[in-house]
């Protein structure tokens, strides 16, 4: 079920157009990663969904009702980190979150129960009571994390949330999103390409204003132009000629030969799988077939490809 809608949005800034009639739906419970070079268009994007910035054109919907219809009922759905992530530093956790809580017409209770609940989820119970200026970059982002889940949001919007941590911190902040995206719709700002292949289910690329590509990471990868690699060895006769001639293999762009074997890097025309002929090959023909293996173009080559000329 569609959850987030925006359809032919745009939005300029002094006659500069940063985002160029942007389309695409989000479903529930998708961990939608969101991806282009820098200037691309993705934090105004972002900014448009949580309402910053209005369009200038396009329309977007929550749960097929218009943003603009009912902005405060939205707001209450949407939790948002910002890329810079604004805290205050001088407050202590504890009191920055109360803060938030209030805003969010968090009380009594239930006010409780949300702030016990999102201290728990993102780790910073042995913070609580420190100054935000005293923390971690890390700890810091998990303190942004919490703010943006305390009122229990249906959609979740991180910009850029593992920006300038160190390898360990991209790690425990990763699989926080990932445990957060169990019970809540995300969509993932990112120029990591990393986080999308293990935080995210689909992946949107953004490039001047406009989406470049949408879909699983896998399938795009797949479908990308120059299609897959191969690496096939076995033992027996004429391996080469009989290898070349499987329909999709393009050509044969490495060979080698070592203790009776011949090793062979092929490159595959995009969209064929070429394993289950070249298996049959060696079943009929009697080779010893030592390996059998394909490597899909990588994110960062299809990123380059998608974004190249940014």
């Amino acid at each position: 079920m569609t959850l987030l809608t925006l359809h032919d949005v745009s939005k300029r800034f002094d006659g500069v157009t940063a985002v160029d009639g942007v389309t695409f739906q989000v479903d529930r419970g998708e961990v939608v990663g969101f991806l282009g070079p820098n200037g691309a268009g993705k934090s105004t994007t972002m900014r448009l969904v949580t309402q910053y910035y209005e369009p200038d054109t396009g329309e977007i919907r929550l749960d097929d009702v218009p943003l603009a219809e009912r902005p405060r009922e939205a707001k209450r759905r949407i939790g948002y980190l910002p890329e810079n992530n604004p805290l205050y530093g001088d407050m202590l956790v504890a009191e920055y979150l109360d803060f938030i809580a209030r805003l969010r017409d968090l009380h009594g209770a239930g006010g409780r129960e949300a702030l016990d609940e999102a201290v728990s989820r993102t780790g910073i119970g042995g913070v609580y009571y420190r100054p935000i200026g005293e923390l971690s970059k890390g700890f810091r982002q998990r303190v942004g994390l919490a703010q943006a889940i305390l009122h229990r949001p249906d959609l979740l919007v991180l910009d850029e949330p593992t920006e300038g941590l160190d390898p360990n911190q991209r790690v425990e902040i990763r699989r926080l999103i990932g445990d957060l995206g169990r019970d809540r719709t995300v969509v993932l700002s990112t120029h990591v390409l990393s986080e999308v292949q293990h935080t995210c289910s689909r992946l949107l690329v953004i490039h001047r204003g406009k989406i470049a590509a949408d879909g699983p990471v896998d399938v795009l990868t797949r479908q990308a132009a120059g299609g897959a690699v191969v690496t096939f060895e076995a033992a027996g006769q004429d391996v080469d000629e009989a290898v070349a001639a499987v329909a999709g293999v393009r050509r044969i762009s490495h060979a080698e030969e070592r203790e009776g074997r011949r090793r062979l890097t092929l490159e595959v025309e995009g969209g064929h799988d070429v394993r289950p002929a070249l298996f049959e090959a060696a079943k009929t023909r009697g080779w010893a077939l030592y390996e059998l293996h394909q490597e899909t173009q990588s994110l960062e080559e299809l990123f380059q490809q998608l974004t190249g000329n940014s």
